[in-house]
């Protein structure tokens, strides 16, 4: 099912990389936010009438309750190609396949690729630690608590952008704030998410392409905006952590999973430590992962997530580490220096405290395993 919903363009609201916000009053009365993507058609003037998917607004789910933008009535200036858009227009491997919006990159592993000689052997990643987070909004706040903790031009962070998510990178403020900022030295994409700064075929190689490519130290794999959830036990795109653990592993490096927990959230599913990742990482992962968690917690709350953990078989598959470095001050005064909010589910640092100790505690878990130079 796709609703459809036209409109005109009656403002535009931001314009960052080739997404485009624009403000949009609808046939039936109402205004809404959508997303126009710049590297499909030309960017959007007052007055233009779209056609919208409104699928994910009409139906309560999706990031930002956004429309996209589908269709720009009359169009008669679409170029034949938009190379000139399109940085990756020369590879040969299409993304999006058997869609009226397939596109072909250059993924870093193909022939034509100036780093293809790097894949044409087998590599490991070293041991490099790879934070696996469940939700969008863990990147900023481990990406941050790493950034704050070592001199930036001593440490490089890649983020790898699963596609249990949105697809297109340039849809994530944060990437693009964080690599604008320094937090993280590149991007990569992979499998049908697209737009990193490589592109790569699967998990493995954009891994692979994390440390030997961008010289990653630290790689944080994680989906981008909007996770998918059916509340049930395996009904949802958190899964791929335990695929991203395997393949962290298969390819010698250190799997630290971000873990999801929050004291406010009512759901009770997401209650304590998510059943996303108990489910996961208690049944689904065969390979053992560190689980780093805050030591700055209330026994109470120690005991709650301990059992947790126990019941769900998480404790005997997986290493669990409590953090003693990160405390509620420390995390606070870290994100402070972000230009942008950070909330998950709507809630921030004061709302939810849990949640965004357990990513710094991850992302300290990350620092402690990095080999020093030489």
């Amino acid at each position: 099912m796709i609703i459809w919903k036209r409109g005109t363009v009656a403002g535009i609201a931001e314009e960052r990389g080739v997404v485009q916000e624009v403000v949009v009053a609808t046939d039936d009365g109402s205004t809404n936010h959508a997303i126009h993507y710049m590297d499909v058609s030309r960017p959007l003037r007052l007055g233009d009438r779209v056609k919208m998917n409104a699928t994910a607004v009409e139906l309560g789910l999706g990031s930002g309750g956004y429309h996209f933008i589908s269709e720009v009535a009359g169009e008669s200036d679409i170029p034949e190609t938009d190379a000139d858009r399109t940085p990756n227009h020369s590879g040969h491997i299409m993304k999006l396949r058997y869609t009226s919006l397939q596109r072909a990159v250059l993924s870093v592993e193909e022939p034509a690729s100036p780093h293809h000689a790097v894949f044409a052997e087998t590599r490991t990643l070293e041991g490099m630690p790879v934070l696996i987070g469940e939700l969008h909004s863990m990147l900023p706040a481990a990406a941050l608590w790493i950034g704050s903790s070592r001199p930036l031009h001593s440490l490089r962070v890649s983020y790898v952008m699963t596609e249990g998510g949105a697809l297109p990178i340039s849809f994530s403020r944060h990437a693009a704030l964080l690599k604008e900022a320094g937090w993280i030295c590149g991007t990569v994409t992979y499998g049908h998410a697209y737009g990193g700064d490589l592109e790569a075929v699967n998990k493995y190689t954009a891994l692979l392409a994390a440390r030997h490519v961008q010289s990653a130290d630290i790689a944080i794999a994680a989906m981008g905006p909007g996770i998918v959830g059916t509340g049930t036990p395996f009904g949802h795109t958190a899964t791929e952590m335990a695929e991203l653990v395997h393949a962290v592993r298969a390819l010698g490096g250190t799997p630290i999973v971000i873990p999801r927990v929050s004291f406010a959230d009512t759901r009770a599913r997401h209650s304590g430590v998510s059943d996303h990742l108990l489910e996961t990482l208690g049944k689904l992962a065969l390979t053992p992962a560190v689980i780093p968690l805050p030591e700055q917690w209330d026994e109470r709350e120690k005991q709650a997530v301990r059992r947790q953990l126990a019941s769900s078989g998480c404790a005997e598959r997986h290493e669990i580490e409590w953090v003693r470095e990160v405390s509620l001050h420390d995390v606070e005064r870290c994100l402070e220096s972000y230009p942008a909010g950070i909330t998950t589910m709507g809630r921030g640092l004061r709302d939810d405290p849990s949640f965004y100790l357990c990513a710094c505690a991850a992302a300290q878990a990350a620092l402690s395993r990095v080999r020093s130079p030489g």
